[in-house]
């Protein structure tokens, strides 16, 4: 198997040689689409838009938001060793949110795609010395190319989903090439430590889910002094990480609820802040007065729709609403988003049955009666409906999630302790190199 399993990793490498024509053709189509960034594009191809720093390079990678959020203190220590970090990412929501919010050493990048020739041009760039990816992104030929160079991949956070799973099962001698060359897997739980050992990765620890111990990004001061004094104190039911489909069960959901509360306000987040004047729209055809955030709107007196089409600022929408509801949660396709961040911060948690990829923690919540769950329009207003106006039932299900996301904690002290070994050289590297005079 593993003569076969490196044949195919070889042969799939100088497949994606062959598709480069067509898959530069794609990033234009993607240009064109807006999913890739107007000025930046060429970094998908590998192509450097800032210059590298001089110490050894850490290389870390995050897909979307969440990931970032949650790898930003790890990305943060490591900077502050004087050793350089190139933070790669794929949207344009996470290359919005660390834009301004990086120390001192930390560049990003949008991730090259998985094509032999852009993955190459951006190691003999950046020439990393260590490669850290959080939670999922497996990439066969970025994989094989940092094991070429002889850079250890260590995939932290690590989640590895049932169907992720039978899918790479399909092919085991390949998932076996590709899982064997990852260093060290720190994984989120036991089951996905184990399908991580199944598919071949050689050493595994289950270290926990660093989000639990992440920081919620939050607006800046200003900003969420003025979001609160034009709510004046009205009590706000939060709809976030929203995807199509959800927007109108919660928007009939709040229809109901204003009948029994008309000072309600609903602030809707779509999980993709460009969907904003979609949602806009959608509410007011519903007949609510709508207010977007993205143009600088504020939620006047008469507002009754917030559209929050922004990105970072889902801690302060959480500290100012009485209920979440956690998008994706409605739709078997998503699998659910984050609940450990309203949990934390004492908002009563409400979602869907769809909670695939946050499976732990939403049984964890359900258990200690910490989460209501719901399963269309009509239980989620009489979950909105009694959460907003019970002040006690409230206090009960929010404090019981905030004892159930401090037991979780702990995994980024873990995964830190677990990269140590691996940092440490790069640190005297790192000094090595500040005290070698320069030419003369």
């Amino acid at each position: 198997m593993k003569d076969s399993g490196e044949f195919l990793i070889r042969s799939y490498v100088g497949a994606t040689r062959v598709a480069r024509p067509l898959v530069r053709g794609l990033v234009h189509w993607r240009r064109i689409k807006g999913k890739e960034h107007e000025e930046r594009w060429r970094e998908r191809l590998g192509e450097a838009s800032l210059p590298t720093p001089a110490a050894p390079v850490v290389w870390v990678h995050a897909a979307s938001v969440g990931e970032t959020v949650a790898v930003m203190p790890l990305i943060y220590r490591i900077a502050a060793t004087g050793v350089g970090v190139v933070l790669t990412t794929v949207t344009l929501a996470s290359a919005t949110l660390v834009a301004g919010r990086l120390p001192r050493g930390v560049c990003h990048q949008f991730v090259p795609l998985d094509i032999a020739p852009y993955v190459d041009r951006f190691l003999a760039t950046w020439d990393p010395q260590l490669a850290i990816f959080v939670e999922s992104e497996i990439w066969p030929v970025t994989i094989a190319r940092l094991d070429a160079r002889n850079v250890p991949l260590v995939v932290c956070n690590a989640r590895m989903s049932p169907r992720s799973f039978a899918g790479w099962r399909r092919w085991p001698a390949l998932s076996h090439a590709v899982f064997s060359r990852i260093r060290h897997c720190l994984a989120q739980s036991d089951a996905d430590a184990d399908r991580f050992r199944q598919l071949g990765a050689p050493r595994v620890s289950t270290i926990g889910n660093i989000k639990f111990d992440a920081p919620v990004p939050e607006a800046s001061r200003t900003v969420a002094e003025a979001l609160s004094a034009s709510i004046d104190g009205r009590p706000v039911f939060l709809a976030a990480s929203t995807h199509p489909g959800e927007e109108d069960i919660v928007l009939d959901a709040f229809t109901r609820a204003l009948s029994r509360n008309a000072d309600l306000l609903l602030i809707l987040a779509p999980r993709h802040p460009a969907r904003g004047p979609d949602v806009a729209g959608l509410a007011s055809g519903h007949g609510l007065r709508t207010a977007l955030r993205s143009i600088g709107a504020l939620p006047e007196r008469g507002t009754q729709v917030y559209v929050a089409d922004t990105v970072g600022e889902l801690g302060t929408l959480y500290r100012l609403a009485r209920v979440a509801f956690i998008g994706g949660s409605l739709n078997p396709r998503i699998g659910g988003h984050n609940p450990i961040e309203p949990g934390g911060l004492g908002t009563a948690v409400v979602a869907g049955p769809n909670v695939g990829n946050w499976s732990e923690i939403y049984e964890a919540l359900k258990a200690e009666s910490a989460l209501t769950e719901v399963r269309d329009a009509t239980e989620l207003f009489d979950a909105v409906d009694r959460l907003v106006n019970l002040d006690n039932t409230r206090q009960r299900q929010a404090e019981a999630a905030r004892r159930v996301v401090a037991r979780f904690s702990g995994a980024l002290a873990r995964t830190q302790a677990a990269i140590d070994p691996l940092i440490d050289p790069l640190i005297v590297s790192a000094r090595l190199a500040r005290r070698m005079p320069g030419p003369a």
